[in-house]
């Protein structure tokens, strides 16, 4: 199936896609990698508040590149995902909607928990993923450079579910599929 949803992603929305629909999310996402999520568990940790409201909201794992001359951002690919997801679990408990990245098994019950899902964008196509973003600021750690966390403003941003709300793992059925073929 193919949908286009606005972020932040509601439970419904979430609970309504399933492993290998494509996506086009369309509002305001976030980025951090692990520097950030490092940080951000030292913030909760002292009990003090995260630069923003996790509720719903998406983190995109990606280190940006420098933005060329009338652009909001240089090249916007993913990057690993399992550096963060040893944070990633109380991020979702917390209410994060969705996570655009690569999963693990310990992130994979945490999904189901509490009924998010996780995306995955295309390695590689850094430059072209970036034509989808409107702008991109800074808004937290900034001395971390390409690590501090951004607001992104996205326009049909693809993606695809690789882990539904239900535990159901795209890396995993494909791999079956194409074995049976």
């Amino acid at each position: 199936m193919e949908y286009h949803i606005n972020a932040p992603v509601s439970k419904e929305d979430a609970q309504k896609l399933k492993a290998g629909d494509y996506v086009y999310l369309t509002g305001t996402i976030y980025t951090a990698r692990d520097a950030a999520h490092k940080r951000m568990k030292e913030t909760l940790d002292k009990n003090e508040n995260l630069p923003f409201d996790i509720r719903g909201n998406v983190i995109y794992y990606m280190g940006p590149s420098p933005a060329r001359e009338g652009r909001p951002i240089g090249s916007a690919g993913p990057t690993t995902a399992s550096r963060m997801d040893r944070y990633t679990p109380q991020l979702l408990d917390m209410g994060l909607g969705a996570m655009i990245g690569k999963g693990s098994k310990e992130v994979i019950d945490a999904i189901i928990r509490n009924q998010s899902v996780y995306f995955a964008a295309v390695g590689g196509a850094g430059a072209l993923l970036s034509k989808c973003i409107v702008s991109s600021n800074v808004i937290a750690y900034e001395d971390l450079g390409t690590e501090a966390i951004r607001c992104l403003e996205i326009k049909d941003f693809p993606v695809i579910v690789v882990i539904d709300s239900e535990g159901n793992n795209l890396y995993e059925t494909a791999l079956t599929q194409y074995r049976e073929e």
